[in-house]
This record gives structure tokens, C-alpha cells and sequence, in this order.
């Protein structure tokens, strides 16, 4: 578990997903006063059943917060729940911080960091990585950078959530681009592992044998051995969707073409992913990659009709 701080704050988490709910019990367990925010009702409503508070826009969320955590899912939601209507910035108290979680490229978290720490607040980049079992344990692993104030300011959300704490420079910005290259191998291997098990089905392979084998061998993978029991159970319920990679990976093209970069291996995961949302599996977990595979080569997996 993450170390719990004596320190008590007043802690406002935005978006009650599976990672940030997760996210707001490790906070509450740690003893601070935590209250939640999401753009569903039946969200907040579980958190407050839970035992936390409830707050209807992130304004009031933040009002008298030392601390607010963001866990929404891009740059555009991060912005408006800063400075759109009823955001964080019309109530939060100056010197408090912000410490924002999404994945989103490096510039704009510069670019959104700058414009907060010029109202008297603080701004931590912070994305974090783990999946939502790990949030819920208070074990993430969290790539922040920021201010030292801002780390001094956070320090207690910090402690609650995560195992692996990495601070990563004095500003924001450098979070955010230790999560994109994070985020590129993670999108690769997904594509690599999905294409590996639907051609291993296509050779008349036993695919559970396969995961046996490959676990055990040097071709494997965290991202093989953690998504590829998906394929095998024909369960594709979103832990991670499909949609997530079209983002990070549409990120990191960005990215490298601002940098004259090439990123070709890159490059083709984001069309297997994107081909995969095309058919019809945006919003289903990631390893459906495999199921794109599968349907285009007339292969038959685990689950199929």
C-alpha cells in the first residue's frame, strides 16, 4: 500500500472513472476529506455512498480544496475543467494545486500550466499509469513534474495514490512527455502481442499454449501477458479501450512530426488500432486488435459466434 501521510487534506478528485474512483478511495482511506466530481450523477452518488462527498460541477468541487486531482481523459476535458464554465480556476484557493493526470502532449500541459500558476496556484503534470486495480490500492506509479512548491503542496494525494512516485523536472511538461513515450511502447506492443496470437491461431495453434510458451520466453511482453488472457477468455470488456491508443498514439505522431521525428512502428500500431474503432470497437478493451486481426483474416477466436 502507499505510505499514508499525517498530514490531512481537503482533496477534490474530478472524474470518478475506474482509475479516478479508484484514485479518491486511496485518498479517503489515507484520512483526507475527499470530494468527488464527474459528469455522472451515479458516479458521485457511489462515491458519497462510499463515504465520500459530492460536489455537482468541478467549481464547487474545488472551493476550499488544498488539493484537486483531474483524472479526466485528454487536454480539451483538463482545459475546460480548469477555465470553462464553473471550472477550478473561479474557486480554488490561491496557493493550492492542481495536479493533473491526463495523457496529453508536453506543449499544452506547458501552455496550461503557465496559465494557472499566473492566478496564484499551482500546476503539477502528472499522468500516472498502473490501470484501475492498482488506483484503487493506492499503487500507482505517477510521472510528475512541476514546481517544488507544487510537489511540496501535493505531497500528501501523492503519497496516498502512488508506489512509484518519479519526479521528473522542476516544470511542467516533462511528465507529460515521460507518459507519451510510455505510451508508445505501450501501444506498440498491444498491436505486436494481438497480431502474434490471431497468427498464431491462423497456424491451427493451441493459443492457450501459446500464452504458455511466450510468457516463458524471450518474445514476451507485460503488455502480451497482461491483455492477451482477454483474447483467450473472449472477454473484451474496456479495462483500457481501444479509443485510449487512437488518442496516445494520434499524440505521438503529433509529437514526432513537430520534432521531424520519425516513428514509423508507431505509425502502423495507430492503424491497427484505428481500423479496430472503425469496426465497431472503439469503446471495447484494447486487445480487441486481435478480434480486428481475426475478422479481417477469417480466423476463428476464443468467444466468436
Amino acid at each position: 500500500m502507499a505510505a499514508f501521510t499525517s498530514q490531512k487534506q481537503r482533496i477534490a478528485v474530478i472524474g470518478l472513472g475506474s482509475m479516478g474512483f479508484g484514485m479518491a478511495t486511496s485518498l479517503k482511506r489515507a484520512g483526507h476529506a475527499v470530494t468527488g466530481c464527474d459528469v455522472s450523477t451515479d458516479a458521485v452518488a457511489r462515491f458519497v455512498k462510499d463515504g465520500g462527498a459530492g460536489a455537482k460541477t468541478p467549481a464547487e468541487a474545488a472551493k476550499d480544496a488544498d488539493i484537486v486531482v483531474s483524472v479526466v481523459v485528454n487536454a480539451a476535458q483538463t482545459e475546460t475543467i480548469l477555465f470553462g464554465k464553473d471550472g477550478v480556476a473561479e474557486t480554488l484557493p490561491k496557493d493550492s494545486v492542481f495536479m493533473s493526470s491526463a495523457t496529453m502532449d508536453p506543449d499544452v500541459a506547458r501552455r496550461l500550466a503557465k496559465q494557472l500558476e499566473a492566478t496564484g496556484r499551482h500546476y503539477l503534470d502528472a499522468p500516472i499509469s498502473g490501470g484501475a486495480q492498482r488506483a484503487a490500492e493506492g499503487e500507482l506509479t505517477i510521472l510528475a513534474s512541476g514546481s517544488a512548491a507544487a510537489f511540496a503542496k501535493a505531497r500528501p494525494a501523492l503519497d496516498a495514490m502512488a508506489a512509484k512516485l518519479y519526479e521528473l523536472g522542476d516544470a511542467a511538461g516533462q511528465g507529460a512527455a515521460f507518459k507519451m513515450i510510455n505510451q508508445l511502447l505501450a501501444g506498440v506492443h498491444i498491436a505486436a502481442a494481438s497480431e502474434a496470437i490471431a497468427f498464431a491461431a491462423k497456424q491451427g495453434l493451441d493459443i492457450r499454449k501459446v500464452y504458455e510458451v511466450i510468457t516463458a520466453s524471450a518474445g514476451n511482453s507485460w503488455m502480451f501477458e497482461n491483455r492477451m488472457p482477454h483474447v483467450l477468455d473472449g472477454d473484451y470488456t474496456p479495462r483500457s479501450a481501444v479509443e485510449i491508443f487512437v488518442k496516445d498514439l494520434g499524440i505521438i505522431q503529433d509529437m514526432a512530426r513537430s520534432a521531424r521525428f520519425p516513428v514509423p512502428v508507431s505509425a502502423a500500431a495507430l492503424q491497427m488500432f484505428l481500423m479496430t474503432s472503425a469496426a465497431g470497437m472503439g469503446r471495447d478493451d484494447d486487445a480487441s486488435v486481435a478480434r480486428m486481426y481475426a475478422q479481417v483474416t477469417g480466423v476463428k477466436l476464443p468467444g466468436d459466434k
